[in-house]
């Protein structure tokens, strides 16, 4: 069995584990499974105040996908919880990242 498919077992018997939410996420993207990891990726956000690291994964997903608008959002997102858990030079690699995106 994959890890992919562990997690999905794992989430399926416990919906509301916002972690393993995250690590299916971070599985599914690693794997390629952009749209699935944006879908897992912005269930897990909906469910928790994450510090930013998602957000940039997020943002990966989306220009992955070559959807630049939603990368912003998801850059701007990101470097907003940085700030809010001062994590200062994260949210300066969003605002670095944003200023790359054309």
């Amino acid at each position: 069995m994959s890890r992919i498919d562990a997690l999905k077992n794992l989430l399926a018997k416990t919906p509301d584990d916002a972690m393993t939410r995250y690590m299916l996420a971070n599985e599914l993207y690693k794997d390629g499974q952009l749209a699935e990891a944006v879908d897992e990726l912005n269930a897990y956000l909906s469910a928790v105040k994450d510090e930013g690291a998602a957000y940039r994964t997020l943002a990966d997903a989306y220009l992955g996908l070559d959807k630049k608008k939603e990368a912003r959002w998801a850059l701007r997102q990101g470097a907003e919880a940085a700030l809010a858990h001062h994590h200062e030079g994260m949210a300066q690699e969003f605002e670095d990242r944003l200023k790359e995106i054309d």
